[in-house]
């Protein structure tokens, strides 16, 4: 999908960031280092990781937005609580940005993206679903270490519980 409507991806970014906050406020500090293997990428590194890449994709079509530069490995020395607060601040900055320099025309712009050239309504979509991708991995880090995993597109396991019902298997 190609965004060719700035309210529409403000609609669904609303809702998709608000879905990575509820990952992120069930992030202890303690489960931070999780990961499935020894040197693979924890779940502090895939929080930091989604907080970093608004201003580093943005960044891309000229777009600054202030995220934390973490390819010194210096995330690990945050709390959970410095995670929710620079994505919080980077996720409402993309925002801010969009409303005072892009208008609808501005999302058929085409700018160099990894190697390719990708429309800036692209990028938009491409932005979403990097998140929705990352807090897939997170919900499997999440379960290894006993953590609560809300429902995003439809109740979690706990959620179902919750309502009296037997979770699908």
């Amino acid at each position: 999908m190609v965004y060719t409507n700035l309210n529409e991806f403000f609609d669904d970014w609303a809702y998709e960031s608000n879905s990575t906050l509820k990952y992120l406020k069930n992030i202890t500090d303690e489960s931070m280092p999780q990961s499935v293997t020894a040197g693979g990428r924890s779940l502090g590194f895939l929080g930091w990781h989604l907080t970093e890449t608004i201003g580093e994709m943005m960044g891309k079509t000229g777009l600054k937005i202030f995220t934390p530069d973490l390819s010194s490995g210096k995330w690990k020395e945050n709390s959970v609580s410095d995670l929710k607060e620079c994505y919080t601040n980077a996720s409402e900055s993309l925002i801010e940005k969009l409303k005072e320099n892009w208008d609808n025309d501005t999302l058929k712009i085409e700018d160099d993206m990894y190697g390719e050239k990708w429309k800036r309504g692209l990028t938009l979509n491409i932005l979403i679903t990097h998140q929705a991708h990352h807090r897939g991995q997170m919900s499997v880090l999440m379960r290894q270490a006993g953590l609560s995993v809300p429902g995003i597109y439809g109740p979690s396991k706990e959620e179902w519980t919750a309502m009296g019902m037997e979770p699908l298997e």
